[in-house]
């Protein structure tokens, strides 16, 4: 799997709750779209597109483990998150609802915000093919690549619920 678009940094210790305020849970995915990651960056809902990669410094995610935080993110469209580290619940939420995250330590030396980044998730790598600058992160599990290419858990699920039948 092969992403190409353009970054938004963020930095470390992000929580769930600055990534999607609790006030906006109960509301429609569309609505929360709206208001993701709005307190680091009033920009990003206003400006994300379909595409666009998320970067982040270390324990991105980290607090609480809903998955609400995650199914938001992917609602801006973003087409994967790339951060130094995940919080270890948030990074397997990434992979159950489909989004695509991948681990890369020092990716925030290399990246600015607006940058054109690609990022290979199969490889493990990220690339600024401006500067031709590259990261190198550890590969996805292939049952999580399974996973994503299934659309999330539920669709992988789906796929295989004959394992499930009497």
């Amino acid at each position: 799997m092969i992403f190409e678009g353009r970054s938004w940094t963020f930095g470390d210790n992000i929580p769930t709750d600055r990534l999607v305020k609790s006030r906006y849970v109960f509301e429609p995915l569309d609505v929360m779209a709206k208001h993701v990651l709005e307190d680091l960056d009033p920009e990003f809902p206003l400006r994300v597109a379909p595409g666009d990669i998320v970067v982040a410094g270390r324990h991105f995610g980290q607090s609480s483990g809903r998955a609400i935080a995650t199914k938001a993110l992917r609602a801006t469209g973003i087409g994967c998150v790339v951060a130094e580290s995940f919080a270890r619940t948030f990074y397997r939420n990434c992979f159950e609802v489909g989004l695509p995250a991948i681990e890369v330590p020092g990716i925030k030396e290399i990246v600015t915000a607006g940058d054109r980044l690609r990022v290979d998730l199969a490889a493990g790598t990220v690339t600024d093919p401006a500067t031709g600058a590259t990261r190198s992160g550890a590969p996805a599990d292939p049952f999580l690549m399974n996973m994503l290419e299934a659309g999330g858990l539920i669709a992988l699920a789906r796929e295989h619920s004959e394992l499930f039948r009497g």
